[in-house]
């Protein structure tokens, strides 16, 4: 039978020591490569590659910059158009009737004292006719009547005024009046036209009638 010696339980037992060691080293290496990457910092990082969204889960389509402006711009002028129109209309109204209540009885007696006229009557030389810019009538069609009395004694006037279209037809008449003008005074009623702006109307004097 073979007998170890102290020597060779020595090495037997350093030999097992390095073995060990050097297994521990190599683990501990295998650790380490797979743990770190190039980074100064030593610490590991994980960047998953993001995933496209899936379109089949949307409804609808994106929408257009240039069409969302327009509309946007579209629905403005209309609005505009809209506030601009019954802004017009409300200052007709308000001018027919601040002129209708001065002279709504004066019209009346005046249309009443024409019926039997025949002709142009017998003041035409004492009314004249202006044009009222539109701006000032709310859009209306519309002529100062400015009658003079140039007679000695005080008189009433009884006024015609045709609003003809291009033709020359008579498409709408009106009246105004004055009544007990004293000599030398003058009144100046107006003469407004209820028809559409389009087409176009002329005002012109029909009749003026002293009484």
């Amino acid at each position: 039978m073979r007998t170890r010696t102290p020597d060779a339980r020595g090495r037997s037992t350093r030999s097992r020591r390095i073995a060990v060691l050097l297994a521990v080293f190599a683990c501990g290496s295998g650790l380490v490569s797979c743990s770190t990457d190039s980074n100064d910092s030593g610490t590991s990082s994980f960047s998953p590659r993001p995933t496209a969204p899936n379109e089949s889960n949307f409804t609808g389509s994106a929408p257009s910059a240039l069409a969302s402006a327009a509309s946007s711009i579209i629905g403005s002028a209309r609005a505009s158009a809209s506030a601009a129109a019954s802004s017009a209309a409300a200052a007709a109204s308000a001018f027919e009737a601040s002129v209708s209540a001065d002279t709504a009885r004066a019209s009346a007696a005046a249309q009443k004292e024409l019926k039997d006229v025949q002709g142009s009557g017998n003041a035409m030389s004492e009314v004249a006719m202006t044009g009222l810019p539109k701006a000032e009538t709310g859009g209306l069609l519309a002529v100062l009547v400015t009658i003079t009395n140039k007679t000695d004694q005080k008189a009433s006037y009884a006024v015609q005024i045709d609003f003809e279209d291009s033709d020359g037809k008579v498409v709408e008449t009106r009246y105004v009046g004055a009544e007990n003008l004293d000599p030398g005074k003058r009144a100046q009623p107006i003469a407004i036209s209820r028809q559409p702006a389009e087409p176009q109307l002329t005002a012109r004097l029909a009749k003026a009638q002293r009484y």
